[in-house]
């Protein structure tokens, strides 16, 4: 399962494209929807990242969950996704993801409904 922020309008955005290029092989919900503590993830890193969620319950978010996501998807989709899961190009996907995440309510469809207090992210006091 892919689980993304739906209040955010750059994340809903990407999932529509997603939805109608890439086609990922799995659910799709919104975090604001999806039954967090059944798939082991708290509400504060889903508002952080893009999550993807094993059927053994394994979490990967981030760039790591957009890698996923396409490898689903088969087809050229799924050699960037292979891509991305190796060093160097996973080092450099990883900083992407954070700049983009922490830009979204400054990129197209985003709102400030994107934007991520900073206390809020995982591991922030």
């Amino acid at each position: 399962m892919l689980v993304y922020d739906g209040d955010c309008g750059f994340c809903s955005a990407s999932v529509a494209f997603a939805r109608r290029r890439v086609k990922p092989r799995c659910d799709i919900e919104a975090s604001q929807r999806a039954e967090l503590d059944a798939l082991g993830v708290t509400r504060q890193r889903a508002e952080y990242e893009a999550l993807w969620v094993t059927p053994d319950g394994r979490v990967y978010g981030g760039a790591q969950a957009v890698a996923r996501a396409l490898l689903s998807a088969g087809r050229g989709w799924a050699v960037a996704g292979a891509l991305l899961r190796l060093p160097p190009l996973r080092w450099a996907a990883h900083g992407v993801y954070r700049v983009i995440a922490r830009n979204r309510h400054r990129l197209p469809g985003g709102t400030p409904a994107c934007a991520v207090p900073p206390g809020r992210r995982p591991g922030a006091d």
